[in-house]
């Protein structure tokens, strides 16, 4: 049964770790498969790697699935789609994951800490597992890793937030979102009702045009006070 009287859940990319453009090199590697079935790249290595990110900012602001982009990135260099090709990108992007992904030196002791204090911990991410299981484990993170590919719902739509909610047993009033992307991240979170904790350890500029946070820190370690506080009212 679950006693906790607030609950915590995180982005991964940029918050808990960084990957260093894993999933960007993984397509690259992807290319020389395609190229290798007789299609071609549409640009140099700087224009083809541009592509990618664009192409994955699209996924991951909920507009496609990883498997769609890693169709549409086959379909446009000339060869026909198929699960060979998503397997093996998802082979190439796991075997790089340990080298590629960094924890946030402080993730650790801040996971410990809100686990000791007794908050109900989650990871919500819009991404794939088992890589985002394998990235949350770098960070220090034991518990439930939700993938949006599992879901069949991307952030920021607020039924992503609201099954995070279900698996951390609270009202979505009861619990944080920590994350670093103001449209999908703190928008989404706000929407379904979380009190969303922006962290701003880039030193970005929040733009005006989303709704502000609820809280911002600049360090993981920040949330250990902020949610004891919360949780002592």
């Amino acid at each position: 049964m679950n006693n906790a009287t607030v609950g915590v859940g995180f982005d991964i990319d940029h918050t808990l770790c960084i990957d260093n453009k894993l999933e960007r090199v993984a397509f690259l590697h992807l290319l020389e498969q395609i190229e290798a079935h007789g299609g071609y790249a549409l640009g140099s290595l700087a224009e083809e790697s541009e592509n990618i990110d664009r192409l994955l900012a699209t996924q991951r602001a909920g507009n496609c699935t990883i498997d769609e982009a890693v169709y549409g990135f086959v379909r446009d260099r000339g060869v026909a789609p198929n699960d060979v090709f998503a397997e093996g990108f998802r082979r190439m992007a796991l075997s790089m994951a340990e080298t590629f992904i960094v924890p946030d030196p402080n993730a650790k002791a801040m996971l410990d800490a809100l686990t000791d204090s007794g908050a109900a911990l989650g990871v919500l991410s819009n991404g794939w597992n088992p890589l985002q299981v394998v990235k949350a484990r770098r960070a220090g993170f034991k518990g439930r890793v939700i993938a949006s590919a599992d879901l069949g719902v991307q952030k920021p739509h607020p039924d992503a937030f609201r099954a995070l909610a279900h698996e951390l047993g609270l009202e979505p009033r009861h619990c944080f979102y920590v994350g670093d992307a103001p449209e999908i991240d703190i928008a989404g979170a706000l929407k379904a009702g979380f009190q969303a904790v922006w962290i701003d350890n880039e030193g970005k500029t929040y733009p005006p045009d989303i709704p502000e946070p609820t809280y911002v820190v600049h360090s993981l370690l920040e949330l250990i006070p902020l949610v004891g506080a919360v949780a002592a009212q």
